[in-house]
């Protein structure tokens, strides 16, 4: 009496192929959506990050950024780089209580940038594109900065990321993005900016990188159980019928 049946090894198989491709798709993210790259910078230094922006339309392409600055927590140095094709402006506000840097108090901070498409130029659908800002100094009293988007599309569509993610809930529909600040490390010195900076860069990529391979690898462990599986079957049905 054989243990096990044909059909039972490929009903086994098929249930395996179903969990290997659940667990594929949950190694890639939902949906895009814009968000700071790298996400993290040190409290109280100057950090570059980019706005990075996918084009989430299969029909329109994106024409316009908008990005809103905190002014909670108002940033005394802003600064843009220049990107072709795309017409950057910045935009002050007067601030309640004046930011004092190098100094001098600062009554009015930037609190927001406006990057529009010349004519010609814009983020096609399966494109994406960053735009690039310096920032400081950051806040030293906050573990984040907010930023409010707006994309816009050739359509007339206008998507809004806004909505707040908060700890221990599910990501919103439309997530603003979002900048961590860590404490520095006094140790570190001055000496810190520029190695930080990079390994912020490359953080992302790394743990992007190591966590496809090992779902890769969990995956090719499935495929050759099914593969055993299905060569043992197809061994003990010529058996049985010799």
């Amino acid at each position: 009496m054989r243990s096990l049946s044909a059909r039972s090894v490929r009903r086994s198989a098929g249930a395996l192929v179903v969990a290997a491709g659940a667990l594929l798709a949950s190694a890639v993210p939902a949906s895009a959506h814009v968000s700071v790259q790298p996400g993290s910078a040190q409290q109280g230094g100057y950090t570059a990050v980019a706005f990075r922006v996918p084009n989430e339309s299969d029909t329109a392409s994106t024409v316009k950024l908008e990005i809103n600055l905190p002014l909670d927590h108002p940033l005394a140095s802003v600064r843009t780089q220049p990107l072709p094709g795309w017409t950057a402006s910045l935009e002050k506000s007067k601030l309640d209580k004046p930011l004092e840097a190098h100094g001098q108090q600062i009554t009015e901070a930037i609190s927001k940038i406006t990057w529009t498409a010349d004519a010609g130029t814009k983020i096609a659908p399966g494109q994406f594109q960053e735009f690039r800002v310096s920032l400081g100094a950051l806040p030293t009293d906050t573990d984040k900065l907010t930023f409010k988007a707006l994309q816009t599309y050739d359509n007339g569509d206008v998507v809004r990321w806004i909505e707040d993610t908060k700890d221990g809930q599910p990501e919103p529909a439309k997530p603003a993005p979002v900048l961590s600040l860590t404490k520095a490390d006094a140790a570190a010195g001055d000496h810190h900016s520029t190695d930080t900076t990079a390994q912020q860069d490359a953080a992302p990529a790394a743990k992007s990188s190591d966590s496809t391979a090992r779902t890769l690898g969990v995956v090719g462990i499935v495929v050759g159980v099914i593969g055993s599986a299905l060569g043992v079957a197809g061994l003990r049905r010529r058996s049985a019928q010799s």
